[in-house]
């Protein structure tokens, strides 16, 4: 019979979930993960047996709370031109505060390391293919409203949607201040009618 868990399960994957987010899955050693979860090496291996697991764990865990709450305040306006405009500014509050990490874990996870596993890769394409469903859904729903013109594409503004999120998560803290990011959100968000 496997032995109970000693330690706060959720507290030790938000903590964990934090470092990866911090620091990326190569950067991050078995050793930092414990140190900052506050657990030894056999509690480690018991619970999570890999750094590999423990970060599938923690993508679970950023997509039910990050990623979430993000994709709520798209989901929650009355119309799809403030659910956009309410979901980057959640995204870029995020960006204001000190003790969140700049870059989008489910984005810093679209690297050369993550993808050449094999599991890795299906679950992070999976979760970028579910967060790109969510925004071309509130689109398409928009658009049969009437909120949208009758040939508006969706899937093709969800594209440039996604890849410019990309680009403002690698760019963000070293390049431009939220007044010039607002703007670029502006021109773009205009640009696609939204």
């Amino acid at each position: 019979m496997p032995a109970a868990i000693q330690f706060d399960f959720s507290r030790a994957v938000a903590r964990a979930t934090h470092l990866f987010w911090k620091n990326g899955y190569r950067n991050t050693s078995v050793r930092d993960l414990m140190k900052v979860m506050t657990i030894g090496e056999g509690s480690f291996y018991n619970t999570f047996r890999s750094k590999r697991y423990l970060y599938l764990e923690c993508l679970k865990h950023y997509n039910l709370t990050v990623n979430q709450r993000r994709l709520n305040a798209l989901l929650e306006q009355k119309s799809v031109k403030e659910g956009v405009r309410a979901f980057f500014r959640t995204l870029l509050d995020d960006l204001d505060n000190p003790r969140t990490p700049a870059l989008c874990m489910l984005a810093g996870s679209v690297s050369a390391d993550v993808l050449a596993d094999r599991e890795l890769s299906r679950v992070v394409l999976d979760d970028m293919a579910a967060f790109s469903r969510s925004f071309s859904e509130r689109l398409a729903v928009a658009k049969l409203a009437g909120e949208l013109q009758a040939d508006f594409n969706e899937k093709t503004a969800t594209r440039v949607l996604v890849t410019f999120l990309m680009g403002l998560f690698r760019t963000i803290r070293v390049l431009y201040s939220r007044s010039e990011m607002e703007e670029e959100v502006e021109m773009l968000l205009r640009g696609l009618n939204l």
